[in-house]
């Protein structure tokens, strides 16, 4: 599992229909808690619910996006830490509104398997991004070092 450290530079590529890419995945999860919670019946219990449930489903891909523009390591993995607690957090209130009645357990039965995966998924990524040291690459914006051989004009 490539952690993606500092992807700022690299091409987001389609991937074919498996949908592997974790941008889109992440992006595809937080539409489908979207439909989800506009789905749900109306009362008291499906507006609190559905409420932490779109906020925790949708910071899942606000968040990756964010570690994928990650400045260092250190970054990087904090940012992967809270993708990863928020998908379980997602997981955690798509199961409620299952058991609660608010939805038939299979029909959320697409969105908890696509949240476990997500929490597994960051959770390799974020021991890969620890354990390797190479540097994180910088932003295409980022001002290069003058080269020291080449003299610099006053």
């Amino acid at each position: 599992m490539n952690a993606e450290v500092g992807t700022r530079n690299a091409e987001v590529e389609a991937t074919p229909a498996g949908g592997n890419d974790l941008l889109q995945r992440t992006r595809h999860f937080a539409l489908e808690t979207i439909r989800l919670v506009e789905g749900l019946p109306r009362g008291r219990a499906a507006e609190v619910i559905g409420r932490q449930l779109l906020r925790a489903g949708t910071s899942v891909a606000a968040n990756y996006r964010a570690a994928r523009r990650a400045r260092s390591r250190r970054e990087f993995v904090a940012k992967l830490g809270i993708v990863e607690e928020e998908a379980d957090e997602s997981l955690f209130w798509v199961e409620l509104v299952a058991e609660a009645g608010l939805v038939r357990p299979e029909h959320v039965a697409p969105l908890r398997d696509e949240a476990n995966q997500l929490v597994a998924i960051t959770v390799a990524s974020i021991r890969t991004a620890r354990r390797r040291g190479a540097p994180v690459p910088r932003s295409a914006f980022h001002v290069p070092r003058s080269d020291p051989a080449v003299p610099r004009s006053s």
